[in-house]
């Protein structure tokens, strides 16, 4: 994540560790599989991004657990993120009622504990991208910044999650009191800083900030074949069906992922790159 300038401060209570390198796994069945990539990028900062691919098993169900979390101004924020995210989500009463509502209310109620933990994780942020598969048949993807989620159904790229960039949130910030600067060869940023308008933490900015996801829904049918969630990294120098069409080439998903932080790579991109790919049906 692309923010000014940097943090130096060291990350202990919280404990998390980067996310660089890759991984797979599948559910219980073998039915849907996964695969994540994460490479460094050529920054002077330690690794900023962190992620989440599992299965668990709750109430009688099976969840697979997925997401990208790029941080800014150091990884303490993302590295939370990873931690307490998804298991607030599942704490909320409502969830196996309403998980709309209940991934809206535990992205609040885990931006406010960031919030009142800035004096041990900084003052840096992070945008987040979830992913909630439910029985392999229902999938929930809710976002926060830039980081993004893409489906693949009957091969084309459907975006799940909607880039919340400063020149298109403009008229929020400015009805917050702050503004939106447009300095030539640099991209749009919030008060000259953040080039997100919304973000988990970020105190000093969030009186202009909004930490409110986006959430969607759908069912995953016999046209669904492939669940991409990435950082800008990726999305920066790659669109949405070049991803796709790249990722349902290769079986294994893992072989994927590494192949899209790659094919990133090769294309210059600056920042840290991170992939989780899903794939359905085996």
């Amino acid at each position: 994540m692309d923010r000014l300038c940097c943090f130096s401060g060291s990350y202990a209570q919280f404990g998390g560790r980067s996310s660089s390198g890759s991984g797979k796994g599948r559910s219980h069945d073998g039915l849907v599989k996964y695969g994540f990539s994460l490479v460094k990028g050529k920054a002077n900062h330690p690794m900023e991004d962190y992620h989440v691919a599992k299965f668990v098993q709750s109430q009688g169900h099976e969840l697979g657990l997925f997401a990208i979390y790029d941080g800014h101004l150091g990884d303490t924020v993302p590295a939370y993120l990873q931690k307490h995210l998804f298991s607030n989500i599942l704490k909320e009463e409502e969830f196996w009622v309403d998980p709309n509502r209940s991934i809206l209310k535990a992205y609040e109620r885990t931006d406010q504990a960031i919030l009142s933990h800035s004096s041990d994780l900084g003052r840096g942020g992070s945008t987040a991208v979830t992913a909630i598969l439910l029985n392999s048949q229902r999938l929930w993807v809710a976002n926060v910044g830039d980081s993004r989620a893409v489906l693949s159904k009957g091969g084309q790229a459907v975006q799940m999650s909607i880039d919340h960039e400063p020149n298109t949130e403009r008229g929020s910030i400015e009805n917050k009191g702050g503004f939106v600067s447009n300095m030539p060869g640099d991209v749009p940023r919030v008060n000259g800083q953040l080039a997100v308008s919304r973000a988990f933490g970020d105190k000093s900015l969030k009186s202009h900030l909004r930490s409110d996801p986006d959430v969607q829904d759908t069912f995953v049918d016999n046209t669904t074949d492939v669940l991409i969630l990435a950082s800008d990294g990726l999305w920066k120098v790659m669109g949405n069906q070049e991803a796709v069409d790249i990722a349902r080439k290769i079986k294994d998903p893992l072989k994927a992922a590494k192949q899209l932080t790659a094919e990133a790579l090769k294309r210059d991109s600056k920042d840290d790159i991170s992939c989780v790919v899903v794939r359905f049906r085996g």
